[in-house]
């Protein structure tokens, strides 16, 4: 049997029967006899109007019943060219006159609607931004361990003052203040875009030449700013870097939040009880587990008092927010509290991490005194994690919304916050300066080292109690 045979099989012999004509989809109704079918003036509609669809004219075979021929399989589609001629008709026109015929009329969107905008992409450039970034961090960590072959070159100019402070943890703070400037003149020139039809998301997502100009030249005007510039740059990053690290802490809350409330919705939860029992017990699992390796690894002896009170205040938090989310007033479930708690022992183990490499309890820290592959590795690993950070936290301008919006997205709707996300980066920019200089531009940093010192240290662990203080209180309260 053909295509659409069946269909109009259907019609034809409905049309026999007594009552209400067959209809399709929309309450068009389908007739036997063709009664009603519109012009193709008034198909074609002019332009953008509505149009009529592709009609299609079967036959009955011979008025026997035996079955259903397509005789004309499109008119002229609203183009107004006039209806394509039907097998019969191409034969010599009678070969219809023995058999009944019906109209399968069927309504289609206005021609309008098929106008595909092609304009600029917002959803690659975000990705050139994130490119620009990751070059930027590159080329601080370039200044800061291998920048003295440009001490002939950077003697020129009068506020390295002889090269000294366009070097080391000056030179990032230079590097960064120019990435920050690039990115708060985007963002200053995109915020409040609303529409993609706005010229501001072609400058947001265009003019790529222009842009590189702008952040090239960005990038080296701090070379020439005085050293006591630089220094008070450097003050305002760690309020920049800490900002930040809150709304990196939001975004990921808000997203676990997210999550639990999506898998256990009643929808998803018959569906997939099963998966999210199971992970509920890895991660929670996973972070009990994660506890116990850093107290071989960081406590091996009593000792080491400052890592065991922080290993055991996450044991504490893990066990709160465990508390808070399965309380009988709340019923959260065991899946956010053991993401949250594979989160804070990441941050913990983050922190200890951080302590400086001459430090006795930590035992994994002690090969870190030379550039070995390990070294390496983890370098490009926490650069690359900055990056992707700074990405997804630029991405999620929601995270910040105090108030849930109830309206509506339409489809010329920016798909994500420009403003935001430029500030986001931003503020990354005064963030991965802190992480090279050890959120101390006076210390002295080793090669391939990142976020090393006491002051990094106490950055992730207050980061860390902050984050279970936030998630306890809004499982509470939310």
């Amino acid at each position: 049997m053909k295509p659409g045979t069946a269909t109009a099989a259907l019609v034809h012999w409905r049309s026999f029967l007594p009552g209400p004509p067959m209809t399709l989809d929309g309450g068009l109704p389908v007739t036997a006899d063709g009664a009603g079918v519109p012009t193709v003036a008034e198909r074609s509609g002019g332009g953008c109007g509505p149009r009529v669809a592709p009609e299609v004219v079967v036959e009955r075979d011979g008025g026997s019943g035996a079955g259903v021929t397509i005789l004309a399989m499109e008119r002229d589609g609203g183009v107004g060219a006039g209806v394509a001629p039907t097998a019969a008709e191409s034969e010599g026109g009678g070969g219809r006159s023995c058999g009944e015929q019906c109209v399968i009329r069927v309504a289609e969107e206005s021609c309008c609607a098929r106008c595909v905008c092609v304009g600029p992409n917002p959803m690659m450039a975000r990705y050139v931004y994130a490119l620009i970034f990751l070059v930027t961090n590159l080329l601080a960590w370039t200044v800061r361990d291998y920048g003295h072959s440009a001490l002939g070159e950077l003697r020129r100019l009068r506020g390295c003052q002889g090269a000294r402070y366009c070097l080391g943890a000056e030179g990032v703070l230079r590097i960064s203040l120019g990435c920050f400037l690039f990115f708060f003149v985007m963002f200053l020139s995109t915020m409040k875009t609303r529409k993609v039809h706005d010229c501001r998301n072609s400058w947001h997502s265009e003019w790529w030449p222009v842009k590189i100009v702008l952040w090239m030249a960005l990038t080296a005007v701090p070379f020439f700013a005085p050293s006591p510039l630089i220094q008070l740059y450097g003050k305002v990053a760690h309020f920049g870097a800490g900002a930040f690290l809150v709304i990196q802490l939001i975004s990921v809350t808000r997203f676990i939040t997210w999550l639990n409330d999506c898998c256990r919705s009643e929808l998803n939860l018959k569906r997939c009880h099963m998966q999210v029992l199971v992970v509920s017990i890895v991660t929670y699992v996973g972070s009990i587990l994660g506890i116990v390796l850093m107290y071989v690894w960081y406590a091996p002896t009593s000792a080491c008092k400052l890592n065991i009170l922080f290993i055991t205040v996450t044991l504490v938090l893990v066990q709160l927010m465990t508390f808070v989310s399965v309380n009988s007033k709340v019923k959260a479930g065991y899946l956010a509290p053991g993401l949250m708690g594979i989160y804070i022992v990441f941050l913990c183990w983050s922190a200890i991490r951080s302590e400086p490499h001459t430090e006795i309890c930590n035992r994994k820290a002690e090969v870190a005194t030379s550039a070995d592959w390990l070294n390496i590795a983890s370098f490009v690993i926490a650069v690359i994690v900055v990056v992707a950070a700074t990405f997804s936290t630029g991405i999620d301008s929601k995270c910040i919304q105090f108030k849930s919006a109830e309206t509506e997205s339409e489809d010329d709707d920016i798909p994500y916050g420009f403003g935001f996300f430029h500030f986001v980066f931003a503020m990354g920019a005064m963030y991965f300066a802190m992480l090279f200089i050890g959120w101390n531009a006076h210390q002295e940093m080793e090669k391939w080292t990142i976020d090393v010192g006491w002051a990094s240290t106490w950055v992730r662990v207050g980061n860390e109690w902050l984050a279970a203080i936030t998630y306890s209180k809004c499982e509470r309260h939310c």
